[in-house]
């Protein structure tokens, strides 16, 4: 089968025009019940056809069959969720329904040493030219088309609004506990792939179809071993000069490499050769999970810069001493204003503020000193990105001022950053900016963090070194 034709066929499984799902229950402690429930609580608009060995009749209200073979109507995917063993038989009865592809929830393969049992599953998905997500896998949640095979129910999990972020996951349990943070994190998804063993669909498959995906602007991905080196390293050649691709890796000590292959049978392969190829393409390093969110949200909502000079503005001092040095620690430096910006911000800053970077606007500032503050270091060309700490506990600091820091933060071409750290009246000033587009961070290590991966990113996208 050519390898652009597999690429293609994924569309089937992010976006089916019909879903069969084999091992559908109306027992609420079946995975298959709840896969069933989160489609028809999404509000899928396609055709849903409950399939159960077992079925007498109806199975939530629905008509059910008896196996797919008794459908008579296109279906794009099936999803299965039923015991390890007969998973092969039920994906050989979907080939020959013409079935276009499957998402195998099921675990019970090369994961617990069951090698025989993944290798006729992948036997069966060749002779049938069918694209296959897992086994051993969550599957995949796609927010516009409303296709979510995830055994999750939805009363535990935050699901994420509409966005441009894609995210990757070799595990489940890594894929279900980021997408719940990723709502609180004030960017929305575009594509979520769990994609377990890879006996079929591999790491190279998925992010050759997320470069091509129009509605992916970043990836973020959680992976643990790549099966082909060879294209996988083609393929990040390629990916990372079209868009970002932030990845975490697990299995870097020998334990976690052995813990790695029990559960999704990864090969984890050199900890230091895959750092190199991810360094050497362009991939932004995650050194933890938070790393995976805070990248993901600087990337999909700034603009590149490939200077490292960045103004800090404040109205607490401390925390813009903390955030200069998280600067340096990172490799940046605090910029220099120019001679012009000097002088205009002495006109209008009161004499308390002793104009230099970091800049602090002092205790009592409010919206209209930030903004001021803000006009002089967009017009600066000695400013390459702005990182502004709000601290709204102080008493200027409300409303008005997360409304202009949405402003500068969205229109301006050079990036910004926001950091913001406290209770409850700080954390909704926090949701206003971020659901408008602005990233905010909870430490100056966290934002320095995630602006120098956004700088790194930028030289290479120009072939800056």
């Amino acid at each position: 089968m050519p390898k652009e034709k597999k690429y293609a066929n994924l569309e089937f499984i992010m976006h089916p025009k019909s879903v069969a799902i084999v091992g559908a229950s109306d027992n609420a402690d079946k995975i298959g019940h709840i896969i069933m429930h989160n489609y028809i609580d999404e509000g899928y608009p396609g055709r849903i056809y409950p399939i159960n060995i077992k079925s007498t009749g109806t199975i939530m209200g629905r008509k059910a069959y008896k196996s797919v073979l008794d459908v008579k109507a296109k279906i794009d995917l099936a999803v299965i969720a039923v015991p390890a063993e007969i998973v092969p038989a039920v994906l050989d009865e979907c080939g020959k329904a013409g079935v276009k592809s499957a998402v195998v929830i099921s675990g019970g393969f090369a994961e617990v040493g069951n090698v025989a049992l993944q290798d006729e599953l992948v036997r069966v998905a060749k002779k049938y030219a069918m694209p296959v997500i897992g086994p051993n896998c969550l599957g995949v949640m796609d927010p516009r088309s409303r296709v979510d095979t995830l055994f999750l129910p939805t009363f535990k999990i935050d699901k994420p609004s509409i966005g441009g972020v894609s995210f990757v996951s070799q595990s489940g349990a890594v894929g279900s506990s980021v997408l719940d943070m990723i709502n609180s994190e004030g960017f929305g998804l575009a594509r979520f792939i769990s994609y377990g063993n890879a006996a079929v669909v591999d790491e190279v498959d998925i992010l050759n179809y997320l470069m091509r995906d129009k509605e992916t602007k970043v990836i973020i991905f959680y992976i643990e071993g790549a099966k082909r080196g060879k294209e996988f390293i083609e393929i990040a050649k390629k990916i990372t000069k079209i868009k970002p691709v932030v990845i975490i890796k697990g299995g870097i000590t020998e334990a976690g490499a052995g813990a790695a292959h029990s559960h999704t049978a990864a090969l984890t392969g050199s900890a230091g050769a895959y750092e190199a190829v991810f360094r050497q393409f362009g991939f932004s390093i995650a050194n933890d999970l938070k790393d995976l969110l805070n990248f993901a949200k600087v990337f999909e909502t700034q603009p590149l810069t490939t200077g490292n000079r960045v103004a800090i503005i404040t109205n607490g001092g401390g925390t813009g001493v903390l955030a200069t040095d998280a600067l340096y620690k990172n490799g940046l430096t605090l910029a220099t204003l120019s001679k012009e910006s000097e002088e205009e911000l002495k006109k209008t800053m009161p004499s308390i503020v002793n104009v230099r970077l970091p800049l602090d606007l002092a205790g009592d500032a409010d919206d209209k000193r930030f903004s001021e503050a803000l006009s002089v270091m967009e017009k600066d060309e000695n400013v390459d990105a702005l990182i502004v700490i709000a601290l709204f506990q102080t008493p200027g600091a409300d409303s008005k001022l997360a409304a202009s820091l949405i402003q500068f933060g969205t229109t301006m071409k050079k990036p910004m950053v926001v950091i913001s750290m406290g209770g409850s009246y700080t954390q909704a000033h926090r949701t206003m900016m971020e659901s408008s587009g602005v990233p905010v961070y909870s430490s100056p290590n966290e934002a320095a963090d995630s602006l120098a991966a956004l700088i790194d990113y930028s030289k290479y996208r120009k072939g800056i070194v």
